[in-house]
């Protein structure tokens, strides 16, 4: 029998972060199954689904406390594989965010997708050069997973309210894969 589990490790960004990691989770007959990594600043972080063998938990427990005395964050927690029921019906949507760069906008973008009962499945936010001015624009790609009372029109309209609230531009478009 197999444990899931969602692993997530930060540290300083150094070459081999993930060879090191992921060569762990095989050490002891696990398998990365899905993950996100990025280097934030200084700082390497990644965000893992992993497979092991439930009579290794043990030996997995005892490898990520030698993974943290190299200077590691690791946080391990057990879950469930599949898509949960509790959004089956429901609208995948992709939203794009773009404008000029300035406190607030993941939060009051966010609050709103909240207010509305959307769920957030991915994000990603950046920063990008803007074309004309030498300063930057704020980018935000986001795919959510709407209640069925919600169509495509009504969260359009509702994030270009936002949007121009908050001085982005804002597209929401279905979501396919």
């Amino acid at each position: 029998m197999r444990m899931n589990l969602v692993m997530t490790v930060t540290g300083n960004d150094k070459v081999g972060i993930v060879e090191e990691v992921t060569g762990f989770v095989l050490s002891v007959g696990g398998n990365v199954d899905s993950s996100k990594m990025a280097r934030l600043a200084g700082e390497f972080a990644m965000l893992m689904l992993v497979s092991i063998p439930a009579e290794r938990y043990e030996e997995f427990q005892k490898g990520v406390t030698g993974l943290r005395q190299r200077e590691y964050e690791i946080v391990t927690r057990e879950t469930k594989r599949g898509f949960s029921k509790r959004f089956a019906g429901w609208s995948s949507f992709e939203i794009q965010v773009r404008g000029a760069d300035h406190e607030g906008i993941i939060h009051e973008i966010t609050h709103h997708l909240a207010e509305e009962g959307i769920s957030i499945e991915t994000m990603d936010t950046g920063m990008e050069p803007a074309p004309m001015s030498g300063g930057f624009l704020f980018t935000m790609s986001a795919v959510v997973m709407a209640p069925p009372a919600l169509d495509l029109e009504t969260v359009q309209e509702d994030l270009k309210y936002v949007g121009d609230q908050l001085n982005v531009d804002t597209k929401v478009s279905v979501y396919s894969q």
